[in-house]
């Protein structure tokens, strides 16, 4: 039923986002991935004006109140984006930066940064990770404490956050801090934090990979922020985050789906075309082995992603779906990839099986952590 659903709802939403995506963005991101950046104003506003960035969003603060399904169905198709960095950059905006601060934000919260961030009027970006702890949220040392001037409301954030995606673009973070000496899972408030704010340094991060999606280490040095900023509770950050990262685990799955297709479907052609020893390369049996069992994996995949969003949609907790999800996807990206690259050895860097060999290593990072994960379970 709702796989029936997506496939209805991707359809609606491909009549407006994939025309965008042919005419506006394909054809430059070969450009945008050789200088390192891409306009990320221009795209995002633009994204704005079609709803994508806001699909499930409040209708009071521009979005369009739809379900979870809806945005399932969106990250698959910017998945149709051909790098990496461009639908990583939106995903951060609408699944890891906004999602608490619809939820819990306040009122002036959500009108001050989620009215402008769906509308695409401003970038967002989430500044949880540090250099000292990677993944480890509970270890972060970033602090934000009470100012101790007389009569001030404010908090003082010290600190730094690292591999921050949209960190030189954003106008705004969503911050993870310290902001009592309480146990480390009740000791974290989620804090908007707009980035043109004293005290604030942004260093861009050269990568490997996702070349035209910025990549920043943020400073902090007693950075002044109206204490009205934290999301929610004080104190309940670390569940919010949680929280957050679910959402962030299923889009991974779902954008991904889209390029490791392509890759399937460019090899199936070409292997139907090259011939060798008096066939064609898809004529013989290994290759047809190792193409359908690519299809047959990438399929099961996107039925847990089916599941695992009917579960969401039915109020059930999706974290042991949304993990395993994240789990496969980054091991079987780098399985496809690596396949499709030796029945065809692509010398051109820009070919798109190249940019993906790239790009994937970064799900593969996350199926190395979710493997530590399941260590720790």
């Amino acid at each position: 039923m709702i796989k029936g659903i997506i496939i209805c709802q991707a359809r609606r939403i491909t009549r407006r986002g994939r025309p965008w995506i042919d005419r506006s963005v394909n054809p430059n991101v070969d450009e945008w991935e050789a200088t390192g950046e891409f306009p990320g104003r221009k795209l995002f506003k633009e994204l704005g004006e079609i709803g994508a960035l806001g699909t499930t969003k409040p209708i009071d603060y521009d979005g369009l109140g739809l379900d979870y399904s809806y945005a399932i169905a969106v990250a698959e198709q910017i998945g149709n984006i051909k790098c990496g960095s461009i639908p990583m950059a939106i995903c951060v905006q609408t699944d890891m930066a906004t999602p608490a601060l619809a939820t819990y934000g306040s009122d002036y919260l959500k009108k001050e940064f989620l009215t402008p961030s769906v509308s695409g009027d401003r970038i967002s970006c989430i500044a949880v990770s540090e250099s000292s702890g990677g993944s480890d949220v509970a270890a972060i040392k970033t602090t934000a404490s009470r100012s101790h001037l007389a009569g001030s409301t404010d908090l003082v954030v010290k600190g730094e956050k690292c591999w921050i995606t949209n960190g030189i673009q954003a106008d705004w973070a969503c911050l993870l801090a310290n902001t009592s000496a309480e146990p480390s899972h009740r000791n974290k408030s989620l804090i908007c934090v707009p980035l043109n704010l004293p005290g604030i340094h942004r260093v861009p991060l050269a990568k490997s990979g996702m070349l035209c999606s910025d990549t920043a280490q943020i400073f902090f040095d007693d950075v002044k922020v109206p204490k009205c900023h934290i999301i929610g509770e004080e104190g309940d950050g670390f569940i919010y985050q949680m929280k957050q990262f679910q959402d962030e685990r299923l889009v991974t799955v779902a954008v991904a789906l889209s390029p490791l297709q392509r890759c399937i479907d460019e090899t199936i052609e070409y292997t139907r075309n090259r011939r060798i020893f008096g066939s064609t390369i898809l004529g013989q049996q290994y290759i047809q082995y190792n193409l359908a069992e690519m299809q047959t994996e990438l399929e099961a995949v996107r039925s847990l992603l089916y599941r695992a969003v009917e579960t969401r949609l039915s109020g059930e907790d999706v974290t042991m779906l949304a993990s395993m999800g994240k789990l496969i996807i980054g091991k079987l990206a780098r399985k496809i990839t690596d396949s499709c690259m030796q029945v065809r050895f692509f010398y051109k860097k820009i070919h798109l099986k190249c940019k993906f060999v790239c790009h994937s290593r970064l799900l593969k990072i996350y199926f190395r952590f979710f493997k530590f994960i399941l260590l720790l379970s």
